[in-house]
């Protein structure tokens, strides 16, 4: 199932059902003694798509199935992945930044369960259906947001900027940014575009958070690969959003593009990096280290936040 220009999805199909798997998995992160992080809307996006891949619904209704090690495993893996953009989000409210841009939210519900600072904005970018999706289950289970919410229906390798604006988006304060997830899904070109269109649209103070996984053929082929290999519920979630028995990969673009960390850092952003490895440590769980393929390539993942001096 190769990716084409100008391909769309909902959220059971494609790129869009990779967000459905994160809900999977916060769900399951959520039922834990300790979570990391927690979204008790999570587990109501699952059912609400009844997908036919029992998978999903046996992550909810079989303790058996939410306790496999590739799921307790990737579970830990985002649940350290959704603490440290919460903390980032929490952080960039303290120095007094209010607004935040969610790219490629998906069904993130940050705008409905973080304690936004009074006055925040959050903007949440992506295709309609998605969003769609995401307002019709929040609106069910009576959802209150937390912040001034905007959903804005639009792909980020369209004019993204133009809709911010539309929606009341202020260039000259400063903003969060959020890119979770994201970048293997856009094209080389375009992820160069976002992070241009991010610093066109970034006053004095802005700061940004990234997951990377890296240049192509580099770490997100080496967590798609090693998925392949698994012989679990992780394996069977994956497989039932691909078509023909394609690799993970195949949802994601392969071609060139800048190492967004030097990118910003050569436009006057001041970075600061770690992994998910480490962030496992710090946060007190199990290492993703050493022990198999699958850890040892989820524990190499990068996050990264950049500041905007003035």
């Amino acid at each position: 199932m190769a990716r084409t220009e100008g391909d769309t999805w909902d959220i059971v199909t494609s790129v869009g059902a990779t967000a459905l798997i994160v809900s999977a998995m916060r769900a399951v992160e959520a039922r834990k003694a300790e979570p990391l992080a927690r979204d008790d809307y999570a587990q109501y996006f699952v059912a609400a798509t009844k997908v036919e891949a029992p998978i999903f619904s046996e992550l909810l209704e079989d303790p058996a199935v939410a306790q496999e090690p590739d799921v307790q495993l990737f579970s830990s893996y985002l649940g350290a992945r959704t603490k440290y953009f919460d903390d980032f989000f929490l952080a960039a409210g303290a120095t007094g930044v209010r607004q935040a841009v969610i790219l490629a939210a998906g069904l993130d519900v940050r705008g409905y369960r973080l304690p936004w600072a009074p006055g925040t904005t959050v903007y949440e970018l992506d295709l309609p259906k998605v969003l769609e999706f995401k307002k019709q289950v929040l609106d069910e289970h009576e959802a209150r947001a937390t912040a001034t919410v905007h959903d804005l229906h639009v792909d980020l390798r369209d004019d993204w900027p133009a809709a911010l604006s539309a929606a009341g988006f202020d260039p000259t304060q400063p903003t969060a940014w959020l890119a979770e997830g994201l970048l293997p899904f856009l094209p080389g070109v375009a992820q160069d575009l976002l992070f241009q269109r991010i610093v066109d649209l970034s006053a004095p103070g802005s700061r940004i958070a990234v997951e990377d996984f890296g240049a192509p053929g580099t770490q997100a082929d080496r967590m798609s690969n090693a998925m392949e290999k698994e012989d679990g519920a992780l394996q069977r979630i994956f497989k039932s959003i691909v078509e023909d028995d394609a690799s993970p990969s195949s949802l994601w673009f392969g071609d060139d593009r800048e190492d967004p960390a030097q990118w910003l850092t050569g436009r006057g952003w001041t970075v600061g990096a770690t992994t998910a490895g480490e962030l496992l440590k710090r946060y007190n769980r199990a290492p993703l280290a050493g022990e198999d393929e699958l850890t040892d390539a989820m524990g190499q993942s990068r996050y990264f936040t950049a500041v905007l001096g003035a």
